[in-house]
């Protein structure tokens, strides 16, 4: 409390009328009762701890409607400032944290008769509960202690121990030797004048919350992280928060001050949560990780020779370094997630037990869209595939030899680079498909992240090119744009696609290619458990050769056309 030099004494017509304090450099709160003649007479406002600052003209710019009697209720006043102070304003808190066992000490800064330059008085609260919705109830820390007399009305309510404000004082108890009162705590305040929400947090959790991303941010700025700002801001954003300034963000500094100061208070904590979870991701090091060492089990889809309607389906595990064939059927296409399901369960016997499984389905590419995660993990669990173990898909023409070569490479340097950049593929394709394909060969360890469909027209040369070039990854939305942009307008507003990208960069971005199955899980299970989640059709195309030791050309369907 010995800096605490925001503490402010209000008179009215020259008199001393009460206290208040500074939440702004040019905003002091005090009670309405303290100011209620100030329409007729000057108010002013002086800072006793900064002796030297003269004292500042101030007006009431708001008030709570405080009808005049001693349990109305609304006694709050703002009072603005004719010019800013160089004071740094009280730090706020919610009223929650004044409430505990053993109690927290309080501590009140007010200007009873005699006491000009203020004097303290130590309090704590009776309890949580809120008298009328409006106030918590004060009593004397020491039974001989200061009473509550005039002149503390619109005093500060602060933590001893962090000098956080959690109230204001708006009443004492009037009889003689009665040592109580009655605060009016933050969270009410901030009721009567909303300008306010931005400078309480709304609770325990939101408090830790904003905590846990300044924490993050000195963390990031410290290890010179290298992300978007307004990328990460974007992807965090909920479609009611302000849109980021028109020039962006200066810094990562800038744009966490950005949601942790103009964000409507009432959202603004589920905000926090999201920036600082992406913040963290970002900061999920590779150099922290050991690549898994997957145990793929691999499901081989095909279109049957021996009829329409038929499909062929071979079932294999790989562990210890080798495969093993666990069936190879052909089965109507009514039958087809069913078998799936009975097959995958086989499977599971030949892999180590607590080994790092990982389903790959290799498809053809027409198939390459079928929501495979979403099939059902089995006839009597309707969780989906993808929600219980990664999932990923491969396509059949990327098992040739040459690919494959081309392909083991490629996964080499991910290893000693650790982590790989998202190029992005907007809906509008302003990139030609031969400029991609120069991209993704000169890069090697890119992610491609598609904003449409593979069969979306406008992205279809392009997403051959990926796959033929090859890119080790390939990530789009199934429900992403279908129709895509006219060229010339990628990131076009309200475009899925696009704001799918946005919030897979600053999800994945430095997160290992080789965590890529484990981390498309986690997104998997969250979007299952949430509405409209931005990763509930996530699709991944994922191909590292290495988990596979055999050869699958000796795969039984692509021998063998009719089967």
């Amino acid at each position: 409390m010995s800096s605490a030099t925001w503490h402010a004494r209000i008179e009215c017509g020259g008199r001393i009328a009460g206290a208040g304090f500074l939440v702004t450099p040019d905003k002091v709160l005090t009670c309405a009762h303290v100011v209620q003649d100030g329409d007729r007479d000057p108010l002013t406002v002086t800072f006793t701890e900064r002796p030297e600052l003269p004292a500042v003209p101030a007006r009431i710019i708001a008030h709570g409607g405080w009808g005049g009697g001693a349990t109305d209720l609304g006694d709050l006043a703002v009072l603005e400032l004719d010019r800013e102070v160089a004071i740094t304003p009280a730090a706020l808190a919610p009223a929650e944290a004044a409430h505990g066992e053993p109690p927290r000490r309080l501590v009140v800064y007010g200007f009873p008769v005699g006491f000009d330059e203020g004097t303290l008085a130590e309090y704590r609260t009776t309890g949580p509960q809120l008298i009328k919705g409006e106030w918590n109830q004060l009593e004397a820390w020491q039974t001989d202690g200061q009473p509550l007399a005039c002149g503390y009305s619109g005093a500060a309510v602060a933590l001893a121990d962090t000098g956080e404000v959690v109230g204001m004082v708006t009443a004492a108890a009037g009889a003689k030797g009665v040592r109580n009162g009655r605060m009016m705590p933050t969270q009410v305040m901030a009721r009567y004048w909303p300008d306010l929400e931005s400078l309480v947090p709304a609770s325990p959790h939101a408090a830790a919350q904003r905590a846990r991303l300044r924490e993050l941010v000195e963390k990031a700025v410290r290890a010179g992280v290298d992300c978007d700002p307004v990328r990460l801001y974007t992807a965090a954003a909920d479609p009611f928060d302000p849109l980021p300034p028109p020039d962006g963000f200066a810094s990562l500094w800038s744009a966490a001050l950005f949601v942790l100061c103009e964000l409507d208070s009432a959202r603004a904590t589920a905000t926090v949560t999201r920036f600082a979870d992406r913040l963290e991701a970002l900061l999920r090091l590779p150099d922290d990780r050991v690549r898994p060492d997957w145990s793929p089990i691999l499901v081989e889809l095909a279109p049957s020779g021996a009829g329409q309607g038929l499909v062929r389906v071979e079932v294999s595990a790989y562990s210890g370094g080798r495969r093993h064939p666990v069936g190879s059927d052909t089965v109507p296409e009514a039958r087809l997630r069913a078998h799936v399901q009975d097959r995958i369960e086989e499977a599971f016997r030949h892999l180590t037990p607590g080994a790092e499984e990982l389903i790959a389905f290799a498809l053809p590419r027409d198939w390459l869209d079928w929501p495979v995660d979403r099939w059902a993990r089995a006839a009597d669990d309707e969780t989906p595939l993808g929600c219980v173990h990664p999932v990923v898909v491969t396509d059949h023409t990327r098992r040739k030899a040459a690919t494959r070569h081309v392909l083991t490479r490629a996964w080499n340097r991910l290893d000693a680079r650790g982590g790989a950049r998202l190029h992005r593929v907007e809906c509008g394709c302003p990139e030609e498909p031969r400029k991609l394909r120069y991209a993704l060969r000169r890069d090697g360890t890119c992610l491609a992240g598609f904003a449409a469909a593979p069969n979306a027209a406008p992205t279809r040369a392009h997403f051959e090119v990926s796959l033929t070039a090859p890119a080790p990854a390939i990530v789009w939305p199934r429900g992403g744009c279908a129709d895509g942009h006219r060229s010339g307008s990628p990131g076009t507003d309200g475009c899925p696609g696009s704001a799918f990208l946005d919030a897979l960069d600053a999800h994945v971005s430095r997160v290992p290619l080789t965590e890529l199955p484990r981390t498309v899980l986690a997104l998997r299970e969250e979007a299952d458990a949430q509405d409209g989640h931005w990763a509930r059709d996530i699709q991944l195309l994922w191909d590292d050769p290495r988990c596979f030791t055999d050869p699958h050309a000796a795969a039984v369907h692509l021998q063998c056309p009719v089967a």
